[in-house]
């Protein structure tokens, strides 16, 4: 039997907004990627997410050792919007004595 190479389409879509996510999946890129480069297995990021099937997993890894410079670019830029986005919620959003404030809200009034 003759095997004849297949050429199979990586399993990534960009939604809406950008994000980069496995196909049929709310899965980000982001999520694969790190816990590949944190050392798991595709097999243990399976069971970690197990709406991901083991093949796209692999795709995955493989598309990002393809094109690791493209990936890590896009892996920084989300992580620059990310921490852009908890500045602007902090700011809105003084995380500085909250727990004070429930608990003064939680005493009973003189």
């Amino acid at each position: 039997m003759l095997l004849i190479p297949i050429v199979t389409p990586i399993p990534l879509v960009t939604d809406a907004n950008g994000v980069v996510k496995v196909s049929k999946t709310r899965i980000t890129l982001d999520t694969v990627v790190t816990a590949f480069l944190e050392g798991a297995t595709a097999e243990e990021i399976r069971e970690q997410y197990p709406s991901l099937h083991l093949w796209d997993i692999y795709l995955v890894i493989g598309y990002y050792l393809q094109h690791q410079g493209e990936v890590d670019t896009y892996l920084l830029e989300r992580q620059r919007l990310a921490t852009k986005v908890q500045q602007e919620a902090e700011k809105r959003f003084n995380p500085i004595g909250v727990r004070d404030r429930l608990l003064a809200r939680r005493s009973p009034q003189g």
